[in-house]
């Protein structure tokens, strides 16, 4: 199956360290040889990336690799094709869209056997709405795209408006919780929402006749900060010398990129949301950073506040009338 990484930052950082040992994964030091692809926000934009050829030997894969930039919030996907094909560049992740003037994107490893069929199922209140008034439809032919469409277009059915992150956290649970249902399901993502958040879900398992085991890992460097080895390749870095007492970092990979670090298997079912380099689930951490002015943003939200305000003063001129 596929691999993913992630990356989300209390600073803006950089993922060359991290995305280096990655994409050796790539067809050197592991098999997945369908395509790679990466996406990181660059304020409210989204610079993406994406290959049909093996990681490790893709110039496209050095360039990202030694590319001078620093982010809060980014993902890469290696891909071993075993639903649509697998040269086709429509077929490889990250997968992104716009909805409510944020840039969302998507990577998946793992089957979701319903989502690979021609009429997948649809999700929260567009099962009501029915299949006309869709937005989002997949390009390509994978189960990921599938269900990343899917996911987007209950999100869009159930909020006329931005909603707030703890809202966002218990709706996206409930929609995880409606795909795993799905007999045989391996369904691990990472789901980046703007510049500052990052979600992580994992319903881990294995194909049948397979012993690898697909799950999410992350492990969290912060204050102190200590010297940390890659296992693909001959890499080492001490994160003492390139990070301040201010950093905090986590990162997110289907399997432990170092040898030298605490990784910490994310348990069956979990939905955590990353924000400043930190893992979060409780509902009262999550509405905290969304009271800190961390939650979803865009010019379409500020364009409602504008209108509330413009109607709320238009009704005292009527009053006064």
């Amino acid at each position: 199956m596929c691999q993913l990484l992630g990356m989300n930052a209390a600073l803006p950082t950089s993922f060359s360290f991290s995305f280096t040992g990655f994409a050796k994964r790539g067809g050197c030091s592991d098999k997945h040889c369908d395509g790679w692809g990466i996406a990181f926000y660059e304020g409210r934009g989204l610079r993406t990336f994406l290959d049909p050829g093996p990681a490790a030997q893709s110039p496209i894969a050095t360039l990202v690799a030694g590319y001078p930039v620093k982010t809060h919030n980014m993902m890469a996907h290696i891909r071993y094709a075993t639903i649509g094909n697998g040269g086709a560049l429509e077929n490889v992740h990250p997968f992104t869209r716009e909805l409510w003037g944020i840039h969302f994107c998507f990577s998946h490893n793992g089957d979701i056997p319903n989502f690979s069929k021609c009429n997948p199922p649809m999700l929260g209140k567009t099962c009501e709405i029915g299949g006309d008034c869709l937005m989002y439809n997949p390009v390509g032919d994978t189960d990921s795209e599938s269900v990343f469409c899917a996911i987007l277009n209950a999100l869009k059915a159930e909020f006329r408006s931005l909603p707030t992150l703890p809202v966002l956290y218990e709706f996206l649970q409930r929609l995880c919780n409606e795909i795993v249902k799905d007999d045989g399901a391996i369904f691990n993502f990472l789901l980046g929402c703007g510049e500052f958040t990052l979600f992580a879900f994992s319903w881990p398992g294995s194909r049948p006749g397979s012993d690898v085991w697909n799950a999410l890992y992350y492990t969290l460097r912060k204050p102190p900060f200590t010297t940390a080895s890659l296992i693909d390749c001959d890499y080492m870095m001490d994160f003492s010398k390139v990070n301040t007492p201010l950093d905090s970092v986590a990162i997110i990979a289907t399997k432990p990129l170092t040898k030298d670090e605490d990784w910490i298997e994310m348990k069956k079912g979990e939905l955590l949301l990353f924000d400043k380099g930190q893992p979060c689930s409780a509902a009262h951490h999550i509405d905290e950073i969304e009271k800190q002015g961390r939650g979803l943003f865009s010019k379409v939200k500020s364009m409602q506040r504008i209108v509330s305000k413009i109607s709320h003063d238009a009704k005292e001129i009527i009053a006064g009338q």
